[in-house]
């Protein structure tokens, strides 16, 4: 059993509490902290949370919790990890793992020195739908891949954790991770020969970008996030001998292969459902990893997370965006 705290009491957190509890034989949640007590304790009485503390290092100093759940905006990730590790706790934490490389790479040099578990929590990793898209194409159904477009799209551009620079807002960080992660796994172990893309810029972030990427196996993929309109979210894997069509890339709905006739035919479909709501996947394994005395998911290893990381870094520098502390 491990024993888990919430940090960060907004509407992710509120996502989480309860799959927490319902994975009740796996983990046990017995603390949520925020900077406001009010809000701490309401969380804590509205999910059957035992100890609500009023700021986060009253959490770290609990001896109950073994397991750190940040679920702050992004800006704060890497203080916080880095506060919860020195104090002896494991960390699994939202996407985006932290504003940059650099800070990603301290986070994980102070885990293996701490000997403890620290994960990204970007849950389309650690999904079963991985695993059937993977299948697809590793069954040759489609042939060889040569093609990937993905895009992402959501209206949230009003809320200041996407608005505000100091907040590391912006589409990319936010949402873009997950077309991206999603051509990224399509391509499983073939490196990336090159990369480019651009972006519009408003207020200091990136409110819509386009990205191109180019495979060293002669495969390309083209994927776009923007949050300023609601897309259709859907991804296309195109190989030589058909294609395969996923419904929604940021929570995979349906996964269909067609054949590669002029018109194309459904070849088979798969309705993709979860035991709970698909959040309950990356829990378990970060308790199975801690069970099992692992510093490192297996799902997101930490070089998964730096390579995503250097790649959203290449692109804010190409773009001119600083965000955070990178503004001072």
């Amino acid at each position: 059993m491990v024993r888990a705290g919430i940090i960060g009491c907004g509407n992710i957190a509120g996502v989480l509490a309860p799959v927490m509890k319902a994975l009740s034989d796996r983990i046990d949640l017995v603390a949520a902290a925020s900077r406001d007590v009010q809000k701490a304790e309401d969380f804590a009485s509205r999910f059957g949370i035992r100890k609500a503390y009023g700021s986060y290092e009253e959490l770290y100093e609990d001896e109950e919790v073994d397991l750190v759940y940040v679920a702050t905006p992004h800006s704060h990730h890497y203080s916080i990890m880095k506060d919860a590790l020195t104090h002896g706790k494991h960390v699994l934490c939202e996407k985006a793992f932290c504003v940059n490389a650099s800070q990603a790479e301290e986070i994980f040099a102070l885990a293996r020195e701490k000997n403890l578990y620290v994960a990204e929590a970007i849950w389309t990793r650690y999904m079963p739908s991985r695993k059937m898209i993977n299948d697809i194409i590793a069954s040759g159904k489609i042939g060889k891949v040569r093609t990937i477009t993905a895009n992402l799209g959501y209206k949230i551009l009003h809320k200041p954790r996407i608005a505000k620079p100091e907040l590391a807002g912006g589409a990319l960080l936010d949402i873009g991770v997950y077309p991206l992660n999603f051509a990224l796994m399509a391509r499983e172990g073939v490196p990336v020969s090159e990369m480019r893309g651009s972006c519009i810029e408003t207020g200091g972030v990136d409110a819509r970008d386009m990205i191109e990427i180019s495979f060293a196996d002669g495969s390309q993929a083209v994927i776009f996030a923007d949050a300023e309109v609601v897309s259709d979210r859907m991804g296309k894997i195109y190989g030589t001998d058909g294609y395969i069509e996923v419904v929604n890339v940021n929570n995979p709905e349906r996964i269909s292969v067609y054949s590669s006739d002029r018109n194309p035919v459904l070849l088979e479909s798969h309705e993709v459902t979860h035991e709970i709501n698909g959040y309950e996947y990356e829990l378990i394994s970060a308790a199975e990893c801690i069970e099992k005395g692992l510093t490192e998911d297996p799902n997101m290893p930490h070089s998964e997370t730096l390579r995503v990381l250097r790649y959203t870094d290449a692109l804010r520098e190409l773009w001119g965006i600083r965000l955070a502390d990178e503004i001072k």
